[in-house]
């Protein structure tokens, strides 16, 4: 079929996450709580960092990173959604929703990867402590986070250069929050055979590859935790991962529910759903878990604010 037969669609509308205008209103407080929860944890954590010579070391080198992609990964969703709460009529110009789309890509890709990068740090600092100064050098970590950038940023151009190219017809009702990958696509009524071999092939790539990184790094932590005599020893040794661990549970899981299960069990409003927390949630609940589980972070907090106190 030939171009000439679709309609050019300027502008999409977004159902959002639900209809009914009762829920509007506590949505919006809702959502709007957690925006500024997520924007003052991910910002103070990069201040903290950034202040605290006691956190200049790799791990918290990633950290900052991973608190800056939050950051911005929540600024891309969030704000768009709290105007469609108070708005009556929830449009999109397709120009922006494509933006938003290629933003969305990027960031959600570099997490996957920095979260991969940071498994890597921890199997390193547990398993070859004394030789990790000389593994985990400030060239070798800035390479990983280029690395971690550059795949975000191959991997959101590949995606949004192949949905420039999909056509869509009269329906344009996104039933979602966001332009996300799936919803766009449910809309099109061109082929999108390129388009489902590009999520394939990045669904390996961006989101097996490193939940295989991730696994196979704490395999190896684990077999050397056990090898540690005594029960304090494992215990602090343990508690360097418990962050990442839970950190990588609530992103990954939610990430495969809506990526990797199957079509003909796929449900968009669940969807919807798994999609609030690793947009929305994960990024509120990072630098929560980093710093509430993390002794290193609440002493430099602890240090930060004392001349404060008593000046």
């Amino acid at each position: 079929m030939e171009r000439g037969n679709y309609s050019l669609v300027t502008q999409f509308i977004l159902i959002g996450l639900t209809d009914h205008p009762k829920f509007q209103l506590p949505l919006f407080f809702l959502f709007l709580g957690i925006y500024v929860v997520t924007v003052m944890g991910n910002l103070g954590m990069i201040i903290l960092i950034g202040l605290s010579s006691h956190l200049h070391n790799p791990m918290y080198y990633f950290l900052c990173n991973l608190s800056f992609i939050d950051l911005c990964q929540s600024t891309v969703i969030t704000p768009k959604m709290l105007v469609n709460f108070v708005s009556e009529k929830n449009t999109i110009f397709y120009s922006d929703c494509m933006t938003q789309f290629y933003f969305f890509g990027f960031f959600a890709i570099s997490e996957c990867q920095m979260l991969a990068v940071m498994a890597y740090d921890r199997y390193v600092a547990i398993c070859h402590p004394l030789r990790y100064s000389l593994i985990m050098t400030y060239q070798v970590c800035s390479w990983l986070v280029s690395g971690v950038y550059a795949l975000g940023l191959i991997g959101a151009t590949a995606h949004t250069g192949c949905m420039l190219r999909v056509f869509f017809c009269k329906e344009y009702a996104i039933n979602h929050y966001f332009c996300d990958l799936l919803p766009l696509l449910k809309l099109s009524c061109s082929s999108t055979y390129v388009n489902d071999v590009v999520t394939l092939a990045s669904s390996i790539f961006n989101i097996f590859f490193p939940t295989l990184t991730i696994i196979c790094s704490y395999v190896f932590i684990i077999a050397s935790i056990l090898k540690i005599q005594s029960s304090e020893g494992r215990s602090k040794a343990f508690s360097t991962c418990s962050s990442h661990i839970i950190a990588v549970g609530v992103f990954f899981g939610s990430l495969a529910f809506m990526y990797l299960q199957p079509s003909s069990v796929s449900s968009m409003d669940q969807g919807k759903v798994s999609s609030v927390f690793y947009t929305i949630i994960v990024p509120m609940l990072n630098p929560l878990i980093y710093s509430l589980r993390n002794k290193d972070v609440k002493i430099s907090l602890r240090e930060s604010m004392r001349p404060k106190l008593f000046s």
